[in-house]
């Protein structure tokens, strides 16, 4: 439950308090640490933390998100400053520039920050042009005339949330408008449809590297060579990539548990697509006229991925690559993506001019509606990038990394799995895993400086067990978004996927295990490929045992 906006400034209030108090009482000690030549300098050792853990800590109660890391940000320049009214204030809004640690100004004013926003508003644009053309609409048409079963019918639903990997608002608002009328005829229930949509949104997000969640990503890395550090996440997310095998695996078998069970039966013995899981409010997101084709879908789609990898392999270009990989290696994706994706959208204005399925009115429209939906996660962005500031400037990583190769090098194999168990706890109870992202990404990499393989395996729990909370929690706007494109009610969206996506991390916690200690990716993908076949293959016989012992 949200605290009271009452009940949040109190507990605000108190936690500032109680920050200055123990500042004062307890002035930080400053020390200077040396990991290697390139990560070096003072650090305010266990005070490092303070900022991170209060954000947590803030988000978990409150669940205000922008409320815990905005004070996150303050506690962490209090302690910085160590109560130096001026101090703190040139801390809050300009960082420390000459070490290039950002405060709240120098994170409005970086072109790689600006870049990431830029690219958000312009698929939130691309969404609303694309509806408003019709294309969604008319791929609904086709797919209803194509599909023959309900099983080609969720598969394709599948299918088409994997396609639309370039953001998760554009993915639950399209899939859920285009597909619901296919799955509707089928008899598939609006609580499985919600599922699907819920399950290939995010989740597939995490793994595209062409995608707002990539460049997000990249943002919070901040490195050289982050997009390339972002895709060698990629095998080691296991919660994403076991959830595609559990949802081709559940549809194959014919096979449903848990509460989702209940409403699959009633749909396709009664024709009862609800249940009791009706919305009570249906927001029509079919906003076209219909003049449109599948055609108005596809190639934009299709354009914009090709123009954005094109930017992303131009940015490599000028940053010194001279083949496909050097240049992917070595790009930028703050500018590349949001270059690409301006010029598809200058593309897709002149396509969808010449097919006259828009107006000159859709085209102005389309930049409010896309700033409009983007917005909340811009500020998480703008907010996490700050508090990220607030930590360097501390010198949290030296501090972690100290402690790491200090204590904790007989024990870092379970890194990864504590750190997927927390991303999951946090991002389920606050609702956003983009705040996670910005909490926990500088926190793995500070663990492993010196280790690239764990650094990388342990981001990928971090985005892991982030995705899950996003994908599982009742406050998230992607599990809300989903819900709505299905027509069902949001808490019966989330107590019938509950158990399908738990399912699904506990499995992928035994392989974060298995990482950590092999410190490769693909082993412990077959053996959790492996456990998702025999975990169901071993819940239908038990179910149908007994269902059969209940009727005989």
């Amino acid at each position: 439950m949200v605290a009271s906006t009452k009940t949040t400034a109190i507990t605000v209030v108190a936690v500032l308090a109680i920050v200055i108090a123990l500042v004062a009482i307890f002035p930080p000690e400053i020390e200077s640490i040396y990991i290697d030549d390139d990560h070096s300098g003072d650090s305010y050792m266990l005070w490092s933390l303070a900022a991170p853990v209060i954000a947590i800590g803030l988000a978990l109660i409150t669940r205000r998100v922008y409320t815990a890391l905005f004070c996150g940000i303050v506690a962490g320049v209090i302690i910085y400053s160590q109560l130096d009214i001026e101090v703190a204030f040139m801390a809050l809004f300009t960082g420390n520039l000459d070490d290039n640690v950002q405060g709240l100004a120098a994170t409005l004013g970086s072109l790689g920050n600006i870049g990431i926003c830029a690219f958000l508003i312009i698929l939130g644009a691309f969404v609303f042009l694309m509806r408003r053309a019709g294309g969604t609409a008319a791929l609904a048409n086709w797919s209803r005339e194509k599909l023959k079963t309900r099983e080609q019918s969720q598969l394709m639903t599948m299918l088409f949330g994997c396609i639309i990997f370039i953001d998760d608002y554009f993915n639950c608002l399209t899939v859920g408008t285009v597909m619901k009328p296919v799955t509707d005829e089928y008899n598939v229930s609006r609580a499985k449809l919600a599922y699907l949509i819920d399950a290939t949104a995010a989740p597939i997000c995490i793994i595209a590297p062409v995608s707002s969640w990539a460049a997000a990503v990249s943002g919070y890395i901040a490195d050289k060579g982050a997009f390339e550090t972002f895709v060698s996440t990629i095998p080691y997310n296991f919660y994403a990539l076991l959830t595609i095998v559990f949802i081709i695996v559940i549809v194959l078998l014919k096979f449903d548990y848990g509460p989702m069970r209940k409403y699959e039966k009633n749909a396709k013995e009664k024709g009862d697509l609800f249940s009791d899981g009706r919305a009570d409010v249906v927001e029509d997101t079919d906003i076209s006229d219909h003049k449109g084709t599948v055609t108005d879908l596809v190639v934009p789609i299709i354009i914009l991925v090709v123009f954005c990898v094109l930017g992303m392999l131009y940015t490599g270009y000028l940053y010194g690559g001279t083949d496909f990989y050097s240049m992917l290696s070595n790009c930028d994706a703050t500018v590349g993506l949001p270059l690409g994706a301006f010029f598809a959208f200058m593309f897709t204005l002149a396509f969808y001019y010449y097919r006259k399925v828009i107006v000159f009115d859709d085209v102005w429209a389309s930049i409010p509606e896309g700033f409009k939906a983007m917005f909340p996660a811009i500020m998480i962005l703008i907010l996490a990038w700050t508090l990220k500031g607030t930590i360097d400037l501390m010198g949290a990583d030296l501090f972690v990394a100290d402690l790491v190769q200090s204590y904790g090098s007989d024990v870092e194999f379970i890194i990864p799995f504590i750190v997927f168990v927390v991303g999951m706890f946090l991002a389920f109870a606050t609702g956003t895993s983009w705040g996670t992202f910005g909490i926990l990404i500088p926190i793995c990499m500070a663990l492993f400086l010196t280790n690239p393989t764990m650094m990388v395996i342990s981001m990928s729990a971090c985005m892991a067990g982030a995705v899950f909370g996003d994908h599982c929690s009742p406050i998230s706007d992607t599990t809300i978004m989903a819900s709505t494109g299905a027509e069902c009610d949001l808490i019966t969206h989330v107590n019938t996927q509950f158990p399908h996506a738990l399912t699904v991390a506990v499995i992928s916690a035994v392989c974060f295990i298995l990482a950590g200690v092999m410190q490769s990716p693909w082993i412990p993908l077959l053996v959790g490929i492996a456990l998702i076949v025999g975990v169901l293959f071993v819940f239908r016989i038990f179910i149908r045992r007994k269902e059969y012992t209940e009727l005989s």
